[in-house]
């Protein structure tokens, strides 16, 4: 191996101990990367298929009548958000189990415990009896299935990023990190394309009375296949190098709290844009238009399949970009432009012009696909490989459980206490200031081996447009 292929794999052989890059022969193929890559994805891909599912406007509605009794409070769509936002309430506690444990066992057993755990609660949601079957157990029963699925979330996305960051080659992690989105939707889009084609097939009572099952029942060949993907793959030789030197944190949990606390909340800064942006525009979206701007369901529906489209399209070409001009050039263009854009895309929205919808929903996916192109490389990179899965998921997920969970039932809410459909926009300009501070703050890490990143003494960026602040 000549010095250009270890400095494209990330190996470091000049220097011992921490920093030490895995040993040569040991970086994967290609055939291994794409191995990695497609079963990081595949537990993305579940997670919102599952959110696609259930955020679908048609699904909102049902989901909240059949659990719950007819006199409950506040509408079925707010209910069915409410247990959306509960799942939440689990994830930083999965995040705090997981993560360091696969900082301890290995990324890819923990992977494998959380895809079959996602999938399977997905599973069970559909057979469970409705409110006029078992009548209080109902809701009780979905709450404790949510509430598994969160746990399990919180290990997951942590990991699976993790994954694909220590498998790809340095000079390509921001192209293979934006696979972990691509994921995210193409799963978003696999659940509410299918939500959308048993509605348009079945009849209205059909579909109240068995036809919401079918999509939640996929879930569980889908998660067969993912678990079958991920131990086809060996755990990441940025893992086993430090594995086989010994250097693994002997507390990951004590280590992350005591040594990596001021890094975790500038990830939570970011985070708290990214997830409201992410959770307001897949999970609310789609109800915020017909319930607030009058629009029918397949209208709607067809809009959101249509702007998660592009965004796949254009998410791998930016995550390229990024290993060329920098992760932070696009993630502070993001958060000025939720600043300065989110209102006058509301605005468009709400003129209830086709065109002006449209116009002003692409506009907020423009945004924030922008941040989704390139978390996969940032966020693994900004700690050590001894606490990375773990710093990573519980930084994440405490700033997804207090503000990604709650944003559709929040913003809703607001709507409705306020009758401004703009609430939205607000909520997005609040929040894109609050993380431009953090964004600012972080190291740029493209082009920086990731068996070196996050130390104090991590080397400097690479590239023309990758330099550190």
């Amino acid at each position: 191996m000549n010095d250009s292929t270890n400095a494209r794999q990330g190996a470091d052989p000049g220097r011992g101990g921490e920093g030490t890059g895995p040993p040569e022969g040991a970086a994967p193929d290609e055939g291994a990367v794409r191995k990695a890559v497609t079963a990081s994805a595949m537990g993305n891909c579940i997670e919102w298929f599952d959110f696609g599912v259930f955020s679908a406007g048609v699904m909102t509605s049902i989901v909240g009548t059949v659990f719950f009794p007819e006199d409950a409070s506040g509408s079925a769509t707010l209910r069915s958000f409410a247990l959306v936002a509960a799942a939440f309430l689990a994830r930083p506690f999965g995040g705090m189990f997981f993560g360091p444990l696969g900082d301890r066992l290995g990324r890819k057993r923990v992977l494998a415990a959380t895809i079959i755990l996602m999938s399977g609660s997905t599973f069970v949601i559909g057979v469970l009896p409705g409110y006029a079957t078992i009548g209080l157990a109902a809701p009780l029963l979905l709450l404790g299935v949510r509430l598994v699925q969160g746990f399990s979330t919180g290990g997951e996305y942590g990991g699976a990023a993790t994954m694909i960051a220590e498998y790809a080659p340095t000079n390509r992690r921001g192209f293979y990190g934006a696979f972990l989105e691509f994921g995210t939707l193409g799963g978003y889009i696999m659940g509410a394309g299918l939500v959308l084609l048993i509605d348009l097939l079945l009849s209205e009572d059909a579909m109240q009375s068995w036809g919401w099952r079918i999509p939640f029942l996929i879930a569980l060949p889908l998660g067969a296949v993912g678990l079958y993907v991920r131990t086809r793959i060996e755990d990441t030789p940025t893992f086993q190098h430090m594995e086989a030197e010994g250097r693994k944190a002997q507390s990951p949990l004590r280590e992350t709290v005591e040594h990596h606390w001021r890094t975790i909340l500038n990830l939570i800064g970011i985070v708290i844009l990214l997830n409201v942006a992410v959770y307001t525009l897949l999970t609310f979206m789609p109800s915020y238009l017909v319930d607030f701007l009058d629009m029918d369901d397949t209208s709607s529906q067809l809009t959101t399949i249509g702007v998660e489209a592009a965004m796949m399209v254009v998410i791998l070409p930016l995550g390229a970009l990024s290993d060329r001009i920098g992760r932070k050039p696009l993630l502070i263009a993001a958060a000025v432009g939720f600043l300065v854009l989110s209102w006058p895309a509301f605005a468009l929205m709400q003129t209830h012009d086709p065109a002006g919808v449209v116009v002003g929903y692409a506009i907020i996916g423009g945004l924030l696909v922008m941040m989704l192109a390139v978390i996969g490389a940032t966020f693994p990179a900004m700690f050590p490989t001894k606490v990375r899965y773990g710093a990573f998921a519980i930084g994440y997920n405490i700033s997804t459980s207090l503000f990604g969970g709650t944003a559709a039932v929040l913003v809703g809410s607001l709507i409705d206490a306020t009758g401004s459909n703009s609430v939205p926009a607000y909520y997005l300009m609040i929040v894109a200031l609050v993380a431009l501070l953090p964004i600012i703050k972080i190291r740029e890490t493209a082009g920086v081996p990731i068996e070196r990143a996050g130390e104090e003494d991590a080397p400097e960026p690479v590239g023309s447009g990758a330099r550190r602040s």
